[in-house]
């Protein structure tokens, strides 16, 4: 088989234009080869959405390129660089096991980065070896789906493929490549980079990539870098309070793990919400609760900060100037951030227009929920299909009292009950990625070879507001006395 008609029934249709910023920011390079590839997940569906051949990606040829055995044709590969506050500390990161193979042009005319996650070392590795484990890269393919499903910006997973090779952290584990979609993998961080150790120039470089790719409907002008921060900082918004409204915690919101695209990024120490509470850590790392569930929305804030700090330069040419520009621009994340929140929220309760009391009423509920232990997906479950005596709020005295305020308020609408209905079952998912649904569906897998369990699974949550009977199974709470821990693995 020639290149040529390999390239031509597989559908790719790759382009290199990160390639064409400054060196500074990239490192290319070809991925060492591994021995035994083997595909075990594959995404149908997003193959057709990018424009590529499933059934010819499902084969040898697919795979090897999936476990960076071979390149596509036209792929500059390349390590990206970049720096980040970690848990608030500043330090210099990069593509440590992650390799940008090319942008693929889709049918629709969008540009996705293609990206082998998990296939070696790179300048950037620090010492690691550049290899990621099964279970890790399985979790980020179910979570990131669910979330796409939840209709929340993230990066997507085209496939998981094992290598035949053995990595190494507390235990010897099977080694895996997953192969992500995003709408682009710069972050904060990348901009942290270039403020850092970069010139004038690159940083200009950089911030009018991003405009041209992420933000074309910004005028070219001179104050296209306060346009890009005021853009960036109302996805951001957008974005958290989408997190918060399915109970989502990401678990490690660094500025690395900030897009500036608006795409959840990394998934691993990250876990839904059972039991509402604000203060909820699953992150064995995050010992101080820094990003627990209830302080991502001012994580966010700082981390938007961080994204002001590094376009400084670019605001004006007088330091002082500058910040106070900045600091207008990001000073209205909160208020966006809360109108986001607080308009899905409404949604979930069935409320279509505005009153001054809407948030009382919300804050009483999740007030209501944090004493009771409720689970968060279900209550809400429970409040749209009338079942609440399904749920640990039916023995709350208070709860009788909220449900009449709730009642009133519907009744002061024009619409109907039927319609607020309607609008809670678009907005409140059945099925959410629970956790211990995850870790079954990740043990068949790693330990067993059984893949049936996750197939099921990442069918469930594919369809998460249809309601069907199937789902039931998938509602279930597990044990709350059981504590849940999750690692940074992917």
């Amino acid at each position: 088989m020639t290149k040529e008609i390999e390239t031509n029934q597989s559908g790719w249709n790759l382009i290199n234009s990160y390639a064409r910023l400054p060196e500074l920011f990239f490192s290319s390079l070809t991925p060492p080869t591994v021995s035994e590839p083997e595909l075990v997940i594959f995404n149908d569906s997003l193959a057709k959405e990018l424009g590529l051949n499933s059934e010819v990606l499902k084969s040898e040829e697919g795979v090897a390129i999936f476990s960076g055995n071979r390149m596509p044709e036209g792929s500059e590969p390349l390590a990206q660089a970049y720096a980040g506050h970690q848990f608030g500390h500043f330090t210099m990161l990069g593509d440590g096991r992650a390799l940008l193979i090319g942008e693929q042009v889709t049918p629709q005319n969008e540009r996705m980065d293609i990206q082998l996650k998990g296939s070696g070392r790179t300048p950037y590795s620090r010492g690691g070896d550049g290899r990621a484990a099964l279970g890790p890269m399985l979790r980020e393919y179910i979570i990131s789906e669910a979330m796409h499903a939840l209709r929340i910006p993230t990066t997507r997973s085209l496939a998981v493929v094992t290598t035949g090779e053995s990595v190494y952290r507390e235990t010897e584990l099977p080694g895996a490549i997953l192969t992500r979609v995003a709408a682009s993998h710069i972050r904060v961080g990348t901009f942290e980079y270039a403020a850092k150790w970069g010139t004038h120039e690159e940083l200009k470089a950089l911030a009018d990539y991003t405009l041209q790719r992420h933000y074309p409907t910004i005028p070219l002008d001179e104050n296209r870098f306060l346009a890009l921060l005021q853009a960036v900082v109302s996805r951001q918004a957008e974005l958290i309070a989408k997190w918060q409204l399915v109970g989502f915690i990401h678990g490690v919101m660094n500025t690395d793990n900030m897009t500036i695209s608006g795409e959840t990024i990394d998934y691993g120490p990250c876990a839904f919400m059972d039991i509402y509470d604000p203060e909820t850590v699953f992150s064995s790392i995050d010992r101080q609760g820094r990003y627990a569930y209830g302080n991502q929305p001012p994580i966010a804030g700082w981390n938007l900060a961080r994204f002001a700090e590094a376009l400084l330069p670019l605001l004006h040419e007088n330091q002082d100037q500058a910040v106070e520009i900045a600091q207008e621009a990001i000073s209205v994340f909160p208020d966006l951030f809360q109108a986001k929140w607080l308009s899905g929220m409404r949604a979930k309760l069935g409320i279509f227009n505005e009153e001054d009391q809407d948030q009382t009423l919300i804050e009483d509920l999740l007030d209501l929920m944090k004493q009771e232990r409720a689970d968060f997906t279900n209550t809400f479950r429970a409040l749209t299909f009338d079942h609440v005596q399904e749920t640990v709020l039916s023995d709350a005295p208070e709860f009788s009292e909220w449900e009449k305020r709730w009642e009133a308020r519907l009744d002061r609408q024009p619409q109907s009950i039927a319609d607020s209905k309607e609008l809670m079952k678009e907005n409140n998912p059945a099925v959410i990625p629970r956790n211990h649904l995850v870790e079954e569906a990740l043990e068949a897998a790693e330990k067993q070879n059984d893949y049936s369990v996750l197939e099921k699974f990442l069918k469930v949550l594919t369809k998460p507001y249809e309601y069907s009977e199937i789902q039931t199974a998938y509602c279930t709470v597990p044990d709350p006395t059981r504590p849940y821990r999750t690692f940074c693995g992917t």
